[in-house]
């Protein structure tokens, strides 16, 4: 929660804030997470107008993950940007004739008072952020297929021989001596 009261209702007026806060849960995809309890910084900037009020801001934390390809862990820095409007309550929207559609109230985010809960908005931002497929490194070349054995450790020369389907046997015959048939 972001209090709201030294910004004041006055148009135009701005201010800075920088916190560091605890996840509350993991925010999280399926291969990727920013862990609960982990740390994140928020750099923010709310600004006053006739809405509401404007927030605009910066989510800096630590995501950890699994390699898509040969799933070692990896630990990396994720920052992620955000920009939403914070209306007054509809209580006060109705009392000054400004009343909105009953389908747009859903989609949008109200303040409590002069306190405004931005968890929601940072979630969507840094899970929007996280990546789909995490690697450890752009190059990585994964798992062998036949035996699982991590690629990058097992070197060049590593493989399995010309094992061949026994029921495809019967076209390499065919390729190696195409003869009168």
């Amino acid at each position: 929660m972001v209090d709201t009261r030294q910004l004041g209702r006055q148009p135009g007026s701005m201010r800075t804030v920088n916190r560091i806060v605890t996840v509350p849960e993991a925010f999280s995809s399926a291969m990727a997470a920013v862990p609960e309890g982990s740390e994140i910084e928020l750099d923010l900037r709310l600004e006053a107008v006739m809405e509401g009020v404007l927030v605009t801001g910066t989510v800096r934390g630590q995501l950890t993950a699994e390699c898509s390809r040969c799933l070692d862990p990896i630990s990396d820095g994720i920052e992620a940007e955000f920009q939403e409007l914070y209306r007054y309550s509809a209580d006060e929207d109705a009392v000054s004739g400004k009343g909105e559609d009953e389908d747009d109230e859903d989609e949008d985010y109200y303040l409590e008072g002069e306190l405004l809960d931005l968890e929601p908005v940072v979630r969507d931002a840094v899970v929007l952020a996280l990546p789909l497929t995490p690697l450890c490194g752009p190059d990585c070349p994964g798992l062998c297929s036949e035996c699982g054995a991590k690629l990058a450790e097992a070197g060049p020369d590593h493989g399995h021989g010309d094992d061949v389907d026994p029921r495809w046997e019967a076209l390499r015959e065919i390729a190696e001596d195409p003869g009168e048939r």
